[in-house]
C-alpha cells in the first residue's frame, strides 16, 4: 500500500471513529473545552481521555518503545486535522501527551519514563506546567520559586506559580525552579516533577469576569520533589525547558488551526445573517482572515517538515508561529464583534453562535499576552532567529 492511499484510508478511519465515539454521553463534549472554556466538564473530558486511549489514539508520534505509535508526520497531521473537524473536544491531556511525555522521552532517565509515561498514554495521569510567576510570566529567565536540596537528595520547593491551567484538575505538576541560589537569568535552574496532593502545596483559582476558573496560583511552601523526580541534573532545567517549548510548537498546531477554521464560519455565517456580507469592507477583512489562516497552515507545515518537532521549533517558522497567530485571533475575535454589531453587546445563552463569538472575542484579546507577549516574541524573532544583538537587560 502506497502512502497516499494509506493516509486516504487513515483519515476515513479517524473520521469514522469519532463519528461513532461523539454520541451517548460523549455528545455533549462537541465543541467544547477549548481555549476559553476549559473549565467544560472536566470529569467527562477525562473519561474522553481514556476512550482515545483504548481506541489506540495516544502517543501517535512517540516512538513504540515508549508505547507509541511512531506514525509519520503526514499521518499525524490527519489525525489532529480530523479530531477537530468532528468537533471533538479540547483535550484534558495535552500537557501530559504533547509536553511532558515526548520531553520525558527525549531527556528523562529510563525508570522516569517506565514509571510515568504508561499513565499519560492511557488517560490515567494528567499533568499541570509549573512555569509562569509573578514577574516571571513571559521573560522565564526571571524565576525565582527556589529548590534546597535535602541531605537524601530530595528538593524542598518554596514559591509561586501563576496562570496554571487546569492545576485543580491534574495530579502532577512539572516546574522550573532556582537551585542555585546565587544564578541569575537562565543559570542554576532545574526541572522538577511534583505530586500535587502533598503538603506544602496550595492550589488558589483565579476567578475571570466570566465567572470561570480555569486558571490556578501554585503556592509551594516546602512541597517535596523526590531525587529521582528531578528530570537531567541540577542546573540543567533551561535546556530541558525550551526542549519542551519545542514541543508546545509542534503537531497540536494543525488542531488549534482547524478551531480556527470553524470560528472563521461562524463569522462568515453570522455575517450573512447579519446582512452585512456584503459590505466591502466587512468582506475584505474576513479575505484577510482567510488568506492568514492559509499562510498560517503553510508555515505550520514548514514547522513540521524536521527531523522532529523539537528541532522544527528551532527553525525560523517557529520562532514567528506564536507572534502570527495570536495576532490572526485577536482580529477575528474584533472582526467576529464588528460583524454582530449591536448584537454583540447582548448575552442571549439560547444563541449559541453568538455566545461563542463573544467567547472568542473576550479571550482572544489574552492571546498576544500568554506563553509570552507580543514584545517578547519579537526579540526571540530579532535575537535568535536574525541573529540581533541582544536587548539590555537588567541585573536583578
Amino acid at each position: 500500500m502506497n502512502s497516499e492511499t494509506r493516509e486516504q484510508q487513515l483519515r476515513v478511519e479517524v473520521a469514522d471513529w469519532m463519528k461513532g465515539h461523539l454520541t451517548g454521553e460523549f455528545a455533549c463534549l462537541k465543541y467544547r473545552g477549548g481555549p476559553g472554556d476549559e473549565e467544560a466538564y472536566p470529569a467527562l473530558r477525562k473519561a474522553w481521555e481514556r476512550e482515545l486511549a483504548a481506541g489506540g489514539w495516544t502517543g501517535l508520534g512517540w516512538p513504540t518503545e515508549a508505547g507509541g505509535r511512531a506514525l509519520p508526520v503526514a499521518e499525524q497531521v490527519i489525525f489532529h486535522e480530523e479530531y477537530a473537524r468532528a468537533g471533538s473536544p479540547g483535550r484534558m491531556g495535552h500537557i501530559g501527551e504533547g509536553l511532558l511525555g515526548p520531553t520525558l522521552i527525549a531527556c528523562g532517565t529510563q525508570a522516569q519514563r517506565e514509571r510515568f509515561l504508561p499513565g499519560i498514554l492511557a488517560g490515567t495521569q494528567f499533568w499541570c506546567q509549573g512555569y509562569s510567576e509573578p514577574g516571571a510570566g513571559s521573560d522565564l529567565a526571571n524565576v525565582r520559586t527556589r529548590a534546597v536540596r535535602e541531605a537524601d537528595g530530595a528538593w524542598r520547593v518554596f514559591g509561586q506559580k501563576v496562570w496554571t491551567s487546569l492545576a485543580h484538575d491534574s495530579e502532577w505538576i512539572f516546574v522550573i525552579a532556582r537551585t542555585d541560589p546565587e544564578s541569575r537569568g537562565n543559570r542554576g535552574l532545574s526541572f522538577l516533577l511534583m505530586p500535587l496532593d502533598q503538603p506544602g502545596i496550595e492550589i488558589r483559582p483565579i476567578r475571570q469576569l466570566n465567572g470561570g476558573a480555569e486558571f490556578n496560583e501554585v503556592f509551594f511552601d516546602g512541597a517535596l520533589a523526590a531525587s529521582e523526580d528531578l528530570v537531567g541534573a541540577p542546573g540543567d532545567g533551561w535546556r530541558i525547558a525550551m526542549t519542551l517549548l519545542g514541543f508546545e510548537r509542534g503537531m497540536s498546531t494543525l488542531g488549534q488551526q482547524m478551531q480556527f477554521i470553524r470560528e472563521l464560519d461562524w463569522v462568515i455565517d453570522t455575517a450573512h445573517e447579519a446582512g452585512v456580507a456584503h459590505d466591502p469592507a466587512i468582506r475584505q477583512r474576513i479575505a484577510r482572515a482567510w488568506a492568514g489562516l492559509r499562510v498560517m497552515r503553510y508555515n505550520a507545515m514548514r514547522m513540521l517538515a524536521g527531523a522532529d518537532d523539537t528541532s522544527a521549533a528551532l527553525s525560523r517558522e517557529a520562532l514567528i508561529y506564536k507572534y502570527y497567530w495570536s495576532n490572526w485571533h485577536r482580529d477575528l475575535g474584533q472582526l467576529a464583534m464588528d460583524v454582530l454589531g449591536p448584537n454583540a453587546n447582548i448575552v442571549d445563552t439560547a444563541d449559541e453562535k453568538r455566545t461563542r463569538l463573544q467567547g472568542v472575542f473576550l479571550f482572544s484579546r489574552a492571546d498576544t499576552i500568554y506563553a509570552g507577549t507580543n514584545e517578547i516574541q519579537l526579540n526571540i524573532m530579532a535575537e535568535r532567529g536574525l541573529g540581533m544583538p541582544r536587548e539590555a537587560r537588567g541585573t536583578l
